[in-house]
């Protein structure tokens, strides 16, 4: 299972995805239940009046936060949204149309839907096929986008002990997007970072790393007060 188009970070403009975080940033990392389901509803209706490539997009990243925060809360209403997020975002990224500054955002939830369709079907091959694909879109885009990274780190952490040959990537991912971030003050967004220091220092809580896991925090209540970008 394999990412076909051969496009870089070298050969995308980091304005232009930046410019497509914003357009998406509504539908990314929904955690109330409330909003969620309303948020659901007016993508669906976007996409059913002017069914484009961003609101098709739009619908795939819709469709994996459903099954994350709320196909896990019910047995029949939400199930299957795992598997329609990874089928829209497949066709996007095998279409060679797509614009080539989307492909961070569809492939990186494209191998997140999978790992969430792994769980729901309890098809556990699934998630190493995931983490494939979670390899392939951090080798490509993972120098001009935090998701990559971000969502790998978001799965590894959720997932049960015996896969701890893939948990690991929960601390090392969150440690590679802080140092890109240290680099590039524009690479990942207050939202994002907030989680990212939270997870890092959840994730490091050994007397050795103390200090620096405090700070950590404290730059997180810094950023999100209200911990609205927790999950």
């Amino acid at each position: 299972m394999t990412i076909t188009n051969s496009l870089t970070a070298q050969q995308l403009e980091f304005s232009e995805i930046k410019k497509f975080e914003h357009r998406l940033d509504d539908v990314m990392e929904i955690i109330d239940p409330t909003e969620l389901k309303i948020k659901l509803k007016e993508v669906e209706n976007q996409f059913e009046q002017e069914p484009n490539e961003i609101n098709k997009v739009r619908l795939g990243i819709i469709y994996h936060e459903t099954s994350l925060n709320l196909g896990f809360l019910s047995k029949t209403v939400f199930k299957g949204y795992s598997q329609r997020s990874y089928d829209i975002l497949t066709e996007l990224l095998f279409d060679a149309a797509t614009t080539k500054e989307l492909l961070p955002f569809i492939s990186s939830y494209q191998a997140s839907a999978l790992s969430l369709v792994a769980g729901e079907t309890m098809k556990l091959s699934l998630v190493g096929d995931a983490f494939l694909l979670f390899k392939e879109s951090i080798k490509k885009y993972g120098d001009i986008s935090y998701l990559p990274e971000f969502l790998r780190a978001s799965v590894s952490e959720n997932l049960p002990w015996f896969f701890f040959s893939k948990r690991k990537f929960a601390k090392i991912d969150t440690q590679s997007i802080i140092n890109k971030q240290i680099k590039n003050s524009n690479y990942a967004n207050w939202k994002i970072m907030s989680f990212t220091y939270w997870a890092w220092a959840n994730k490091n809580q050994g007397k050795k790393l103390r200090n620096e896991a405090i700070a950590y925090l404290d730059k997180a209540i810094a950023l999100d007060p209200n911990y609205k970008a927790g999950r």
